[in-house]
């Protein structure tokens, strides 16, 4: 008798959103954000991701922006190797410099602590863009560290370790199409 091999899948215990969801909720903000710039002129949107775990969340959101978009990605680390709590932010690389006069979308995979938004906003906010919006995909149910705005929200979670849809523990689970709650978070099963 032959065993099935183990799948990332099976270290989730519980779909918190699933792949339909996230796809629907996507293309709303899109037509959400599409309607606001281009009611501000929409021209010289600068979209900033958060890397790496904005990354699926970034590549579905654009396909739906009919605005013609330059992205300038940044790393912030928070979370390093196997932490479920945030260490605070700190900027990994730089920061894109043409930013004066643009209309600038920071896009991030989930707010919780606050510190990885507001770092950004802030080292934004020196390089005198026309505006600065926040998007997230995940609000987390939390106290925050620093309190932050954002301007398009995809979905409010509890307070939970997640993964999936670019969300990682210690750099795996991203692959995973829905967010999940993660039950193993022993190391071993990565």
């Amino acid at each position: 008798m032959t065993s099935r091999p183990h799948s990332v899948h099976d270290d989730v215990t519980k779909v918190l959103i699933t792949s339909e969801a996230i796809q629907r909720r996507v293309r709303e903000i899109a037509e959400t954000v599409s309607r606001d710039y281009e009611a501000d002129g929409g021209a010289r949107l600068v979209i900033v991701p958060v890397l790496t775990g904005a990354f699926m969340f970034l590549a579905d959101l654009v396909r739906d922006l009919p605005h013609k978009i330059r992205i300038e990605v940044v790393t912030v680390s928070s979370y390093p190797g196997d932490s479920t709590v945030s260490k605070g932010a700190a900027l990994v690389g730089v920061l894109p410099k043409d930013l004066e006069g643009r209309d600038v979308l920071i896009v991030d995979d989930i707010l919780d602590s606050g510190q990885t938004l507001g770092l950004l906003q802030d080292e934004i906010l020196k390089r005198h863009p026309r505006s600065v919006r926040t998007c997230v995909f995940l609000r987390k149910e939390c106290r925050r560290v620093r309190e932050v705005t954002c301007d398009y929200v995809g979905f409010e979670i509890p307070d939970a370790f997640v993964v999936g849809y670019g969300l990682d523990y210690d750099g795996f689970y991203r692959n995973l199409p829905y967010v999940g709650v993660l039950g193993v978070l022993d190391g071993g099963a990565a």
